[in-house]
C-alpha cells in the first residue's frame, strides 16, 4: 500500500468519497514525550475506497481532509474517539456526526470498553494481526507490512459499522448512543485555554484564596507544557496544584519545604515563574477564584449504604438490558443519587433515567427491594401492609 503524501492526492481522495453515508478513520499519533500529540497516519475507509494519509510528509496540507471531517453530510466512524477527536479539535476540525463503535458496543452488549479486535473478532469473526501494535509511527520510510496494518483497522471498521448500527436500530438504542457523542463533540471537552486547566482536575477546598492558587497554578502548568511541548506530569504533577494552594507559598524557601514539589524546584528556571503566579493569585484572589458548584444538600448519613445497594442494581439492570453499567452511570452518579434525588447528574436524565434512574429512587426509597434469586438478583416491589383504621 502507497500512503497519500501530496496535498493533491488528499484532495482527490476525499473528492472520491464525497457523497458516501459514512466513513471509519483511525490515527496513529505519538505523544508520551509531548504536550501535543504528534500526528504520524491517517487512515480512512469507506465501503467503496481506503487510504492512508501520512501528515509528516514535507509540505503536505490536510486541509482537504479536515473539511471532510467537518461536513455533516458524512458520519464519521471511529473506535475509542476520544483521542482521535482531539487530536482533529487541535487542527481545526472536530469530526461531526460522529459515531464511536466502543460506546455502541457497550450499549449493544459487547461489555466494559469492549477493545477493537475483540469487537471485529466477535462481529466479523477475523482475528487481527496485532504485530506492528508498538510501531514507532513517526519513522520513515513505513514498511508495506505497517501499512497495512494501519489499513485494516478502518477497513474492518466500515464493515463493522452497518453491523452495529442496524443493532443498535433493531434494540431501539441508537438515540442512547447519538446522545453520548453530541457530548464526545462538545469544544468544551478538548478545550486547551490554560485559564481553563483547573476544572479537569478536583479542588478539596473552596476558599477563595485556595482556589485563585490552584487556578493560577495550573494555568501556569498548562502554558508551561504547552510553550516547552511537555506532558503536564513532567512540568507538575496533580497532586502539588493541591498542596501549592493549601500552602501558598511565597518565597522559595517555603517553596523547597513542600513534599510534592521535585526537590531544588525553587532553583529552577520555573521556580521564580511559579512564585510569581501563586504572589498574583493571592494578591486577587476575591477577583481570580472560580467559581466552583457545591451540593448544596447536606451528606446523608446514610448515603455509603445506599451507594452499595445502588451498585447492585446498577449491575442488576445492566445486566437485564444488556448493556454495559458504565455507559449508565458511574460511582459518581450513584454517589449524587444517594444524597439527593433531585441531583444534576446523567443517570437521572434522558433513557438512563428510564433505564436506571426512577429504579434508583424507587430503591432509595423503599419501594424496589433486592432478592438474591440462586446467583442472580431480582428487583422486586416491596409490598407495604396497610395501617389498620
Amino acid at each position: 500500500m502507497t500512503p497519500l503524501t501530496t496535498t493533491a492526492a488528499v484532495a482527490a481522495f476525499c473528492e472520491q468519497i464525497q457523497g458516501q453515508p459514512f466513513v471509519a478513520v483511525d490515527t496513529e499519533f505519538m505523544r508520551e514525550t509531548t504536550y501535543w500529540p504528534k500526528l504520524c497516519l491517517i487512515q480512512a475507509a469507506t465501503p467503496s475506497a481506503e487510504a492512508v494519509i501520512d501528515p509528516l510528509a514535507p509540505d503536505i496540507d490536510l486541509s482537504p481532509f479536515l473539511e471532510l471531517m467537518a461536513d455533516p453530510s458524512i458520519e464519521k466512524v471511529f473506535h475509542a474517539a476520544r483521542q482521535d477527536v482531539e487530536i482533529f479539535s487541535n487542527l481545526g476540525a472536530i469530526p461531526t456526526p460522529l459515531f464511536d463503535t466502543q460506546i455502541a458496543g457497550m450499549a449493544a452488549g459487547f461489555g466494559e470498553q469492549i477493545a477493537y479486535d475483540a469487537l471485529v473478532r466477535q462481529m466479523l469473526k477475523i482475528d487481527l494481526d496485532k504485530s506492528s501494535r508498538f510501531t514507532d509511527w513517526a519513522r520513515r520510510p513505513l514498511s508495506d507490512a505497517q501499512l497495512m496494518y494501519a489499513a485494516a483497522d478502518v477497513t474492518h471498521l466500515a464493515r463493522l459499522y452497518p453491523m452495529l448500527r442496524g443493532r443498535l436500530e433493531d434494540t431501539g438504542r441508537l438515540a442512547w448512543v447519538t446522545e453520548e457523542m453530541r457530548a464526545m463533540t462538545d469544544p468544551a471537552l478538548y478545550d486547551v485555554e490554560p485559564e481553563n486547566a483547573w476544572k479537569r482536575l478536583r479542588p478539596r477546598r473552596h476558599t477563595a484564596k485556595y482556589l485563585s492558587v490552584f487556578r493560577a497554578v495550573a494555568a501556569w502548568r498548562e502554558r508551561t507544557a504547552q510553550a516547552r511541548d511537555q506532558p503536564r506530569g513532567r512540568i507538575l504533577k496533580d497532586e502539588a496544584i493541591d498542596e501549592l494552594a493549601t500552602q501558598t507559598p511565597l518565597d522559595a524557601e517555603s517553596l523547597d519545604r513542600l513534599r510534592s514539589v521535585p526537590k531544588g524546584f525553587s532553583g529552577s528556571r520555573f521556580g521564580p515563574e511559579l512564585l510569581e503566579a501563586i504572589r498574583e493569585a493571592v494578591k486577587n484572589a476575591d477577583t481570580y477564584a472560580p467559581t466552583v458548584t457545591r451540593n448544596s444538600a447536606p451528606a446523608s448519613p446514610s448515603a455509603g449504604a445506599v451507594v452499595e445497594l445502588l451498585k447492585v442494581l446498577l449491575k442488576a439492570r445492566a445486566e437485564d438490558a444488556d448493556v454495559a453499567s458504565k455507559l449508565i452511570a458511574t460511582v459518581s452518579d450513584l454517589e449524587k443519587i444517594a444524597n439527593d434525588d433531585n441531583a444534576d447528574t446523567p443517570a437521572l436524565q434522558g433513557w438512563r433515567r428510564e433505564a436506571f434512574g426512577e429504579d434508583a429512587l424507587r430503591l432509595k426509597h423503599g419501594e424496589l427491594a433486592l432478592v438474591l434469586d440462586g446467583t442472580r438478583v431480582r428487583v422486586v416491589e416491596v409490598r407495604r401492609t396497610p395501617k389498620p383504621a
